[in-house]
């Protein structure tokens, strides 16, 4: 493979799932990794991706300063914001995940709206700040440079005396039977949490992340009480989440 053909390839599925391993990559394109890292380093001193130890990273996820730069899939993901809107409602509490799609759908709120804000990510705090009926709170603990999020076991205990009437979350990898995966045990150990602390969890999911998988299981799709798409409930590339108990929007 040409190297250019491979970097179309780190390109997309760093834009896909924002963060990516080089092992990982090595792997799907069967190189050794050291060609891999050089691929990245071009890249990033290209402007194009982040590289971070182990891996790389989009520019649109990371850096407060970069929230609106590289954004994959925008308009896609602010029509799953659109959607996620109508589950909102006054005095509510909430929780909301950091990611692209989490971060439209924290800008989407109508300054009018008052509810309780829980998130344990930097950038989704810092914007809902300019809401000004919003209340924040920010779940502390270790904050991942990349993904600019809180986690440890801080964090999840504090997830352990909440109770949510929606949480917002975001996964890197969905499938109909093998449920909702990442490639990080830290990030998912704390959405486990999340998820056990809500009422109702909502997943935000563009569809190209459908019927993929990593490492390290955060919940069976049952746990999920809904699921947003860009697409039209009826969508045929929806069929497979049809048979589950979840709600589809």
């Amino acid at each position: 493979m040409l190297k250019e053909e491979r970097q179309r390839v780190i390109m997309n599925e760093v834009d896909l799932h924002n963060r990516v391993q080089l092992t990982d990559i090595a792997e799907k394109l069967e190189v050794s990794i050291d060609t891999i890292r050089r691929d990245v380093k071009e890249l990033d001193a290209e402007n194009k991706l982040k590289k971070v130890h182990g891996g790389a990273v989009s520019l649109g996820f990371t850096g407060l300063a970069n929230m609106d730069n590289r954004v994959y899939a925008q308009p896609q993901k602010k029509r799953i914001a659109e959607k996620a809107l109508g589950l909102l409602k006054r005095n509510q509490v909430v929780f909301i995940d950091g990611g692209t799609t989490c971060l439209e759908l924290a800008k989407a709120i109508p300054d009018d709206l008052s509810f309780t804000c829980f998130t344990f990510s930097l950038p989704v705090a810092v914007l809902l700040l300019s809401k000004p009926k919003i209340r924040v709170i920010f779940l502390g603990g270790e904050l991942s440079q990349e993904a600019q999020i809180a986690t440890g076991a801080g964090v999840v205990h504090q997830l352990s005396e909440v109770r949510f009437d929606y949480s917002f979350i975001g996964t890197g990898y969905v499938d109909s039977l093998h449920g909702l995966t990442e490639f990080d045990w830290d990030i998912v150990q704390v959405k486990k949490a999340v998820v056990q602390a809500s009422k109702k969890t909502v997943l935000l999911c563009i569809s190209e992340k459908l019927n993929s998988q990593h490492r390290y299981k955060t919940c069976d799709i049952n746990a999920i009480n809904t699921m947003i798409t860009e697409l039209e409930p009826e969508n045929n590339l929806l069929n497979l989440f049809r048979n589950q108990d979840i709600r589809l929007l």
